[in-house]
């Protein structure tokens, strides 16, 4: 059955930041994404790394402007596997190249400036 846990203050998790959360088998980190929370395991579903040690960034998609060329897109919010570059969008959960491979998600919430893990 799923508890809700106290993870830290909304002051200590500032847009950008992750904080790892010992929880479960694998832990979950809880992230601020431009403002909003979101929380994934700690397990990339392609073999097992610790994906929240991974690097935050963005992505690249086809440029609608330019034939060939690329634009990056969604900073901040995509994940990138620190064993083979496999990249998750953190608010989905979903693998970028393949939206049908997804990490877990978890729900997030705050209360009187607290932030809560539902896990």
């Amino acid at each position: 059955m799923p508890q809700r846990r106290f993870v830290c203050s909304l002051d200590e998790l500032p847009p950008g930041a992750m904080k790892l959360v010992d929880v479960g088998k694998f832990g979950v980190g809880v992230y601020n994404v431009r403002g909003a929370l979101y929380a994934i395991v700690n397990y990339c579903s392609h073999e097992g790394a610790p994906l929240c040690l991974g690097l935050i960034g963005g992505t690249t998609e086809p440029s609608p402007d330019e034939p060939g060329g690329v634009r990056r897109v969604r900073d901040g919010q995509i994940v990138r596997c620190p064993w083979h570059n496999w990249e998750f969008d953190i608010t989905t959960g979903q693998n970028v190249a393949d939206p049908q491979r997804r990490v877990r998600t978890y729900r997030v919430d705050v209360t009187n400036g607290e932030v809560y893990l539902t896990a």
